[in-house]
């Protein structure tokens, strides 16, 4: 019995520890998040983080929505480059290209789209656009349950950070997504902490320099 309650109390501490993480970082972050593209202050840089793409190499509906704000960022002024992040670590799975292509046909110049291979989570694609792209300023963009973990990190790495929310409809805001993201800052909390290393880095990259070393496709 005295087993159970010992767990029990456990169980309780980190239910409540992982209840005000969500409540900090959510509220810390508030200040950063702009629900339309107006009210956004401008940046050098918009960074897209990436989700599913389909077997065809086109983009889910989730990441749709966040390329076409990324364009009525660019085409308002608001950003100058753009950073597509995502997972493009099998040969047969890429994130980035799907990305750059529909930005591409869209019309926006593929002399300021450049593209991370190695953004394998959201930690990971802030560390790098730090030390790899060497981004001071930037504009986050991705749906509203996953901006407060992004802004998070991004400031807690160094770079002045707000974010833009690719939904304000409120699709893809399922209790899933929600309830994923709220473990996810939890995760996020302790990554900062303890200053996790992403699985690569490499050479830096300047995004105000030039993007030939991330095109892998002419």
């Amino acid at each position: 019995m005295k087993k159970v309650i010992l767990i029990f109390k456990i169980l309780l501490v980190l239910f409540i520890g992982a209840v005000f993480i969500n409540i900090y970082i959510q509220y810390s972050t508030k200040k950063y998040i702009f629900s339309n593209v107006e009210g956004v202050p401008k940046a050098y840089t918009g960074l897209v983080l990436g989700s599913m793409v389909f077997d065809n190499g086109n983009p889910s509906g989730v990441v749709r929505q966040r390329l076409d704000k990324t364009i009525e960022l660019y085409r308002s002024g608001k950003i100058k480059r753009i950073l597509v992040s995502g997972d493009h670590g099998q040969k047969n799975y890429d994130e980035v290209n799907s990305m750059k292509n529909y930005l591409v046909k869209k019309g926006i110049p593929i002399e300021d789209i450049f593209l991370d291979h190695a953004g394998f989570d959201t930690y990971s694609s802030m560390v790098r656009a730090r030390e790899i792209f060497e981004i001071d300023d930037v504009i986050i963009i991705t749906q509203k349950f996953h901006l407060p973990r992004s802004v998070y990190i991004a400031r807690k790495k160094g770079m002045n950070a707000y974010g833009v929310i690719s939904n304000p409809e409120g699709w893809y805001e399922s209790y899933y997504n929600k309830g994923r993201d709220k473990i996810s800052r939890v995760k996020a909390f302790f990554d900062v902490m303890f200053n996790r290393k992403p699985k690569y880095l490499g050479e830096k990259i300047p995004i105000n320099g030039s993007n030939e070393k991330t095109l892998d496709q002419k």
